[in-house]
């Protein structure tokens, strides 16, 4: 049974990074009625979960409660099917990720200009990068914000600790400068890295932009536990959607625009339910065309990643009450012919995990910055609450697999020169295993058997690279995978995942464009009153995180929003007075 019909100007789906930002940004009109829906829980102030508050994120990723579990995805063509971590409850992916606060390169925003993506050049979203943070470190200069709702903050090396200071060392050796500012200097570096976080604690869009304030307006209305499972059209119109709550009464509520701020996997997937895409591959399913816009759930980009460790001796370990351990980064060069400077990201962290097992391991986390590969996002069935098929075909582009293995190479010489390496076996693959994320979930059995295992580790090395190889990497060794080009093609094609930043599967383009499903604000082609703002918009992966970037489009698209109403207003108003 559907309830009572609701009106509003603005109806957002998704609480997430761009949801979020929206929520705040239109309501601040009083003029105008905005509704903001989220599928997961609401995170008020004074309520928000200690482990999404906690600036050590790892242990969100090991249970169901704040993502979607039935999201899943394949990496290659031959892997088989995972979870895809994305965020369900207020504030999204910013309130489930690693807080990292990378804006990525000029030359990211100048590419999307070039390609279609008209007003999103470097210097046209800078005051928006700026808009949205409010910078602890460079605040109030050219490059940073000082008054933004999202704090952004760096732990220098006068404060790392001593297996930070040897990964820069190592990394320095190898001829990378050292950069101050990854948000300011922008070539090859390592830097401290940026993170959206204050006081040891994370800040969220559901922290920074829905306050006690912002939620006290009368025109906002947030409603949570509520699942969109279709948008309405007529027309060639959208009209509203169509929400299940959580005793599974259907509500429809009706709006003059709904904007989509469901993310890259769930964007579209609407937009395709709601007989938005290929015609024929709608038509198939039994689904009424809408609008036939081929490039709906395709474009879909991920960071091609590798995660690797390293037994940490104990003069290298962190103390378990400190949060914070992701400190130090680089960008670098792979140098392969066609690639851009700058193409490849390496980040560090001094704890593997939250355990005992966890803080005798140094993690690494390698990745492309800027891939070729492309997958695609498919309709599993006309079900608008089924999952749907996604494919991110990471690796599909030779390129992407040459530039890891350069990475690997790479971080392996910095790695195994360094004073951590005084044992062959120590440094090795690690893999985001269903074994290591049941170990990662927060439990006292899981604390016990973690103290068990880490002290297993402290044994003389040849028992520990036994105990290595045996129970984690299944006999595989870093230097037989770097003697054998061969062997280390096929470890990478077998062991690379998404680093969680989908993209582009509704992109930004002229409406001339095949492949463009949105124009430059976010507005479906063909379709009026209907807009998509999140990261499906980016036709480029930009070499960074994308929750920055996510935040700050928001921002860009929302200003844009409020801009056409007052000139609207303004006309308005003009034509009365004749």
């Amino acid at each position: 049974m559907e309830t009572a019909q609701q009106r509003y100007d603005y109806l957002i789906v998704g609480g997430g990074s761009a949801g979020c930002v929206l929520a705040n940004r239109l309501s601040a009109d009083p003029g105008v009625r905005v509704a903001l829906i989220e599928a997961g829980a609401d995170t008020p102030p004074g309520q928000v979960p200690a482990e999404i508050l906690d600036s050590y994120p790892m242990p969100l990723f090991c249970g169901d409660r704040f993502i979607w579990p039935e999201l899943k995805a394949k990496a290659t063509a031959a892997s088989p099917l995972k979870v895809y971590e994305q965020g369900r409850v207020m504030g999204g992916g910013s309130s489930i990720n690693v807080q990292a606060a990378n804006r990525g390169l000029p030359r990211d925003y100048d590419a999307w200009a070039a390609e279609g993506a008209a007003g999103w050049s470097w210097n046209e979203v800078l005051p928006y990068f700026r808009k949205l943070e409010r910078d602890l470190d460079f605040g109030g200069s050219p490059l940073h914000g000082n008054a933004g709702p999202v704090p952004i903050r760096r732990i220098g090396p006068d404060n790392w600790p001593r297996f930070c200071h040897v990964f820069a060392d190592g990394l320095k050796r190898t001829g990378l400068p050292y950069l101050e500012d990854q948000n300011g200097a922008f070539g090859d570096g390592l830097f401290p890295a940026a993170f959206s976080n204050i006081d040891d604690q994370r800040v969220s869009t559901a922290v920074g932009y829905l306050d006690a304030v912002t939620r006290a307006r009368p025109n906002l209305t947030i409603l949570s536990g509520m699942r969109v499972e279709r948008v309405l059209t007529n027309n060639a119109a959208a009209c509203g959607v169509s929400a299940i709550d959580s005793a599974g009464t259907r509500v429809r509520y009706n709006a003059n625009e709904v904007i989509l701020s469901a993310g890259a996997l769930q964007s579209p997937t609407l937009l395709l339910q709601a007989g938005i895409g290929d015609a024929a591959a709608l038509s198939s399913l039994g689904i009424r065309v809408v609008a036939d816009l081929p490039g709906v759930g395709r474009n879909l980009q991920d960071h091609p990643a590798l995660t690797f460790c390293h037994f940490l001796a104990p003069e290298f370990r962190m103390p378990l009450s400190r949060r914070r351990a992701s400190m130090t980064a680089a960008r670098f060069s792979s140098n392969l012919d066609d690639c851009d400077n700058a193409d490849m990201y390496l980040s560090s962290a001094t704890r593997a995990a939250w355990h005992a097992l966890g803080n005798r391991l140094g993690l690494f986390f390698l990745w492309c910055n800027r891939p070729y590969s492309r997958g695609q996002v498919r309709l599993a069935s006309n079900d608008p609450l089924a999952a749907p098929d996604v494919e991110l075909n990471l690796l599909s582009d030779e390129r992407d697999l040459q530039r890891m293995a350069i990475g690997v190479r790479r971080l392996a010489a910095v790695v195994q020169g360094s004073e951590l390496h005084k044992h062959a076996g120590d440094f090795f693959p690690a893999a985001f295993s269903a074994r290591v994320k049941a170990l990662s979930r927060h439990s006292p059995s899981n604390a016990l058997l973690t103290r068990v295992l880490g002290a297993a580790l402290d044994v003389p090395a040849p028992l520990r690279q036994w105990l290595i190889e045996r129970f984690v990497t299944g006999g595989q060794r870093m230097n037989a995978l770097l003697a054998d080009e061969a062997a280390l093609h096929a470890f990478i094609r077998k062991s690379v995942f998404g680093v969680w930043h989908a993209s582009g599967t509704c992109r930004m383009g002229p409406s001339g464009e095949r492949d463009a499903v949105t124009d430059s604000q976010g507005r479906v082609h063909g379709v009026r009153g209907l807009r998509v703002v999140d990261a499906s918009l980016m036709p480029r992966l930009p070499s960074a995180n994308t929750n920055i970037p996510t935040i700050m489009m928001a921002e860009k698209i929302a200003d844009a929003i409020l801009a056409g109403r007052h000139t609207q207003r303004r006309e308005d108003q003009a034509a009365l007075a004749e």
